[in-house]
């Protein structure tokens, strides 16, 4: 049992060597990249109307689906700070998965991706009013909900961004280096 065990923290702790600092940080931004980027932008794609200062209706439907609601669906009818949180919502579809993608400014656009997430959730569940498999649970024998599954996936690769960086493969690590 000794030598199964010597032999089993030795492979690891040399996997574990040949690997730090870059592995991990490089996967998490090819995952982010190959599953989210296009989910992100297409999104934000559904929210312009012609223009990068012209929003769809579905902009507001989706950001603020019960107020836009309460006014009839007129924009005109919204407030400024409606239409801030429309343009900010849109643009960070943009910016935040394109800067976590290059590898620039990382920690910081993966913490915003965070809070985008944790917002789009609340809408989701008190906005356009998710039904119950929409949401999901954990520790359920299928793992497939829109909500509480895949975005607690999302948000372990957010997290790991956030804690690990970039990687070398990155601007960050560009600007850092001069």
């Amino acid at each position: 049992m000794n030598m199964l065990l010597r032999f089993h923290n030795g492979v690891f702790a040399n996997l574990d060597e040949a690997t730090k600092g870059w592995l991990l940080p490089t996967l998490a931004r090819f995952t982010f990249g190959a599953t989210l980027l296009m989910y992100f932008w297409h999104s934000a794609m559904t929210k312009l109307d012609g223009g990068l200062f012209s929003f769809s209706f579905g902009a507001y439907a989706q950001i603020l689906p019960v107020k836009y609601e309460s006014v009839g669906y007129d924009p005109a009818l919204l407030d400024w700070f409606d239409h801030l949180m429309v343009a900010a919502g849109t643009y960070a579809e943009f910016i935040l998965p394109a800067l976590i993608v290059l590898g620039l400014f990382t920690r910081l656009a993966s913490i915003g991706m965070i809070g985008f997430v944790a917002v789009l959730t609340l809408v989701d569940i008190t906005g356009h009013m998710a039904d119950p498999v929409t949401i999901g649970a954990w520790f359920e024998p299928i793992a497939d909900s829109k909500i509480m599954d895949q975005r607690l996936f999302w948000l372990v690769v957010l997290v790991t961004l956030v804690l690990k960086g970039a990687g070398p493969l990155s601007l960050d690590r560009l600007i850092r280096l001069k």
